[in-house]
């Protein structure tokens, strides 16, 4: 047998290493030889941490792991697929569904660390449970009411209001997912839906909860809820019903203090009617199962997010599968009639014999309200969404087949051929100075936030010379050469942080950013200042912060759940695995009014052909 079959301690060969190790241990546990073993237990520990949730055996069977496993050097040949499994099957730490074994391997030939195939099963058996649950006790006028007051129909309208339906669907089933880009009305559409239940309970109590995976989405969320909810056709009482409290997903489970469990469980609920969780692409299979271990089963669950979005930075692609991502469900006739008969609105419609799936629980919202037709941005990302890198990249250039208003080109967008490394400071200098120079010149936490979140370098790496490492130590000096910023030490004036790494003691997660700046009320000691959800401040020793790193440039997966006026989306010159569809539509759409896209044309068009596809069983387990 051989075992050094990877070699290599470059980054990934360190994580390669870690895989070894894990494979290892599980021969030592079994007490065997197996190459089978070795290479099945390697193999699954590294598509776990490359956010796969399972290793698919009959997808890497027969071919070189050079092929499967990035970062493997020797040619080595995986088993054939009938070989694998019998040689696995053989051995006593990898066992079936439902047995407690370290390796799960179930009939499609899927193998498993047990504990993401527990949290996999536990989602799906959830959701199946919450599929077909209605609201048994609906004031259907009341509800036909409020949709037409939320939702009035537009002059010359042509198709469905799929806001509405949306909202119907929210009001009419437990379990909900509205899925749609940046724009398209999400947010606003969900705080249309809680004044519809809140309208609902006629007085009565009702409970609501909203929350986000991190902390800059909750804030985002609480500032949508707080100003939406003034403008809604309705009472004042139904309005001051409305909660503008959003919380993280952390801490509406409740963190345990040096521990990674919860307060709330199966066996100690959410006290809640309704729960509301945005931002939902960016949740984690562990996560988004714990989350909906908690809610109980009478508990209203709606789910927001953008499905073509990247998938969360840990493993899973969890919204992408409850919707099926790139297969298109209509709806059964008979959710179809139900939303006839209250709504008035006619949608495509199918005889099911069997299951449903989630697809009367889905959305679609497909109008951008942000996005005109005179928006590149919203041009571009669609073209990228459809997998056209070459119509996409035409309208970045400006080509002329593709005009706004009889424009030559968009005026949002811009494409600039990516320098190469040694030239990269100097092009950087000029837009940074500008980007970051007005934040910069203020001392007062909140205005500095704010004037930060104007302004953001993305790029698709973290290392290398296009990564965000070489990429913040560039930006720095630039700063300091223009005597924006005075480094002396780690931690100096208007250093930008991010949290990399949950501290449940301190509560800041992974993902929070804030500042460092003197703080006037203590003796001008310097504070780190973080925004929290009720739009207040949190102040922190910068000694007592958990792992972070400097933060005027930050990965796209970084991004998710923020929103910037203008960005520079920065592509390396040559390809990589990371670089897919769904990473560069993600960093296109985090820009309001502008975005610059640096890059190489082929390294662009081969991003836009490649698709994120992580394994799991759980578009199976729901969809059939």
């Amino acid at each position: 047998m051989k075992e050094d079959w990877m070699g290599g301690f470059d980054e990934q060969g360190k994580g390669l290493e870690i895989s070894r190790y894990f494979a290892r241990f599980m021969l030592k546990l079994a007490g065997e030889k197996s190459s089978e073993l070795f290479l099945a237990a390697c193999l699954v520990s590294r598509y776990t941490e490359k956010g796969h949730v399972c290793l698919d055996l009959s997808s890497i069977a027969g071919r070189l792991v050079a092929e499967v496993c990035e970062g493997a050097k020797d040619d080595i040949t995986c088993p054939e697929l009938g070989h694998w499994i019998s040689e696995l099957r053989k051995t006593s730490l990898v066992g079936k569904p439902g047995e407690f074994k370290p390796l799960i391997l179930d009939d499609a030939g899927r193998l498993y660390l047990y504990r993401h195939w527990e949290y996999e099963k536990t989602l799906a058996d959830n959701l199946k449970m919450r599929l077909d649950r209605l609201y048994g006790d609906l004031d259907i006028k009341l509800l036909q009411s409020g949709l037409k007051r939320f939702f009035p129909d537009p002059s010359g309208k042509g198709g469905p209001d799929w806001q509405r339906i949306a909202a119907l669907t929210s009001v009419y089933r437990m379990f909900s997912i509205i899925s749609g880009g940046p724009g398209t009305g999400k947010t606003l559409t969900a705080v249309k839906i809680l004044a519809l239940h809140v309208e609902q309970a006629k007085g009565g109590p009702l409970r609501i909860a909203s929350a986000a995976p991190t902390g800059k989405a909750a804030a985002r969320l609480k500032e949508a809820i707080r100003t939406a909810k003034e403008e809604l056709a309705c009472s004042s009482e139904v309005r001051s019903m409305i909660p503008d409290d959003v919380s993280t997903i952390h801490r509406l489970l409740g963190t345990i203090r040096g521990s990674s469990s919860f307060r709330y469980n199966e066996k100690n609920p959410l006290p809640y009617d309704v729960v509301m969780v945005d931002e939902a692409s960016m949740v984690d299979l562990p996560l988004m199962a714990k989350l909906i271990q908690a809610v109980p089963h009478k508990t209203r669950l709606i789910l927001l997010g953008d499905k073509d979005q990247l998938a969360s930075v840990d493993p899973g692609a969890v919204l992408g599968d409850m919707c099926d991502t790139d297969r298109i469900h209509s709806f059964s006739r008979e959710f179809a009639g139900k939303v006839a008969e209250i709504s008035g609105e006619k949608i495509s419609a199918e005889n099911l014999d069997k299951e449903r799936g989630l697809r009367d629980s889905i959305v679609i919202l497909s109008k951008s309200y942000r996005f005109g037709l005179d928006s590149g941005i919203g041009v571009v990302s669609r073209a990228v969404n459809e997998g056209d890198g070459a119509k996409a990249l035409n309208i970045l250039k400006g080509d002329s087949g593709f005009k706004a208003d009889g424009n030559e080109k968009y005026r949002d967008i811009s494409w600039r051929q990516c320098p190469p490394p040694v030239k990269m400071a100097k092009a950087l200098n000029e837009l940074v100075i500008q980007g970051y120079g007005d934040y910069l010149k203020t001392d007062i936490p909140e205005e500095a936030l704010r004037l930060f979140n104007r302004f953001r370098l993305l790029c698709a790496l973290r290392q290398g010379p296009y990564g965000v490492s070489q990429i913040n130590i560039m930006v720095e000096k630039a700063l300091q050469g223009a005597g924006l910023i005075h480094p002396q030490g780690p931690h100096y004036i208007g250093r930008p942080v991010m949290v990399t790494q949950n501290d449940y003691q301190m509560e800041l997660f992974n993902g929070d950013i804030g500042i460092i700046l003197p703080d006037f009320s203590a003796g001008n000691v310097l504070r780190a200042y973080f925004s929290t959800p009720d739009g207040g401040l949190r102040k922190v020793l910068p000694a007592r912060l958990p792992a972070h790193e400097t933060v005027y440039a930050m990965t796209v997966h970084k991004s998710q759940g923020s929103e910037f006026e203008r960005l520079l989306l920065l592509l390396p010159d040559r390809d990589s695995q990371v670089l897919t569809r769904e990473l560069v539509y993600t960093g296109l759409t985090r820009a309001r009014e502008r975005v610059e896209v640096w890059g190489r044309e082929e390294v662009f068009l081969k991003a836009i052909s490649r698709r994120i596809q992580r394994q799991s069983g759980l578009r199976d387990a729901l969809w059939g």
